[in-house]
């Protein structure tokens, strides 16, 4: 499976690198961002932001029709040391990481009634994770997380959907100086529900943010991660795993705005896909700024295609304001099982079945490895056999 900065195989796919002054990433969004829903017009499906998106399976999250009925439960475990609070709409650190960009995210800032607020103090290291469990019970929610880590904290936080429900969110990470953070968000939902996020991460100067988002359940899921730095010498690492059923839309929507000079990021997705309808979008814009001298980024996304029927999106987009960087690159690759890499495993006897699931264990290794965290690894491990018996 070759990279490439387009793809001819079975997707729609289209790359930009400028050097410009005016934002690509602005003149793509139908509406600046904005708190009012009022800001935002009812997206129809022709907006760039919004061509990927079964505007009709949303359950009216984006029109405004949607009605917040209580639909999820939120458990959190945290380790002595780390502050956890409920708060109300104003509290100064809500909203403090990020804008909403789109109807949706405003809806969900402007119907939320409390936020939950996890604070890790400067200079405290934690060994264990603090665990957000997120659980669906059917009917229709609106949400708002922050976490927080003080100057010189460290920290693994792992959110955890399950359950049925239709949720809309935003969540803030708030990184001090010297900070480093990693996020697991698992979106592991039952097949008819729909949740669309915007997750928005403010990194301080020499701070450190990992975020791996794994999706594999929910009938629709659009998931738009945003970084932003508040310092020089950040570095932002996401990392991204998806596996698309038959009938399943996941469409994950990425911006790494490097808007002060000597920052990092590294941006990794990978998918696979099965069975008719399975529709994947990956959309990663990245933006230099005209004063983020020395930066370094480089994006990829790759996608395994297993069956006929699935449909694969992948759109990314470069642009870059300033000549003196240390390095940008964007790759997109989309195909089928490499012919070569089967024959080798056949040529030593393995069965052909057993060498398609190799292919894919390989695939998706490294970014399982990334996540850090035993037993949700092993989960997932087991959640990618399971869909690959179903197919391979």
């Amino acid at each position: 499976m070759a990279e490439a900065q387009s793809i001819p195989v079975g997707s729609t796919t289209a790359g930009a690198i400028a050097v410009a002054a005016e934002s690509t990433v602005a003149t793509r969004m139908s509406a600046p961002p904005s708190f009012e829903v009022a800001d935002f017009p009812v997206p129809h499906g022709r907006e760039e932001e919004w061509r990927f998106t079964p505007l009709e399976r949303l359950r009216g999250l984006h029109d405004g029709t949607a009605v917040a009925t209580g639909g999820v439960k939120v458990d959190v475990q945290a380790p002595e040391g780390v502050t956890v609070e409920t708060v109300g709409r104003d509290d100064a650190r809500l909203g403090r990481a990020g804008t909403p960009v789109d109807r949706i995210a405003a809806q969900a800032y402007s119907a939320f009634e409390q936020a939950g607020v996890i604070t890790v103090p400067k200079d405290t290291v934690l060994t264990e994770p603090v665990r957000i469990a997120v659980h669906g019970e059917g009917g229709t929610a609106f949400a708002h997380q922050v976490v927080e880590l003080g100057a010189f904290a460290e920290a693994v936080v792992v959110i955890d959907h399950t359950g049925d429900a239709v949720l809309a969110a935003n969540v803030d990470y708030l990184l001090g100086d010297g900070a480093k953070l990693t996020v697991v968000s698992v979106q592991d939902w039952d097949d008819k529900a729909v949740h669309a996020a915007q997750h928005n991460a403010l990194i301080g100067r020499d701070a450190s943010f990992k975020s791996v988002v794994v999706t594999f359940g929910g009938d629709v899921v659009r998931l738009h991660p945003r970084v932003t730095y508040a310092g020089t010498g950040g570095e932002a690492e996401l990392f991204g795993l998806y596996f698309t059923d038959a009938g399943q839309h996941q469409e994950h929507r990425l911006l790494v705005d490097h808007n002060v000079p000597h920052c990092k990021s590294n941006v990794v997705y990978k998918g696979a896909l099965q069975g008719d309808d399975a529709h994947a979008v990956w959309i990663g814009d990245v933006l230099i700024e005209a004063r983020a001298e020395g930066t370094d980024t480089y994006e990829m996304n790759r996608n395994l295609v297993l069956t006929d029927g699935a449909r694969v999106d992948s759109v990314p987009n470069l642009e870059i304001e300033t000549g003196e960087i240390v390095g940008a690159g964007h790759a997109s690759a989309t195909g089928r099982f490499d012919d070569e890499q089967l024959f080798y495993l056949m040529a030593r006897g393995i069965p052909a079945d057993e060498a398609r699931r190799l292919v894919v264990r390989g695939f998706f290794a490294e970014l399982v490895q990334q996540i850090g965290v035993p037993d949700i690894e092993e989960r997932l491990i087991a959640r990618i056999e399971t869909e690959l018996e179903a197919t391979v």
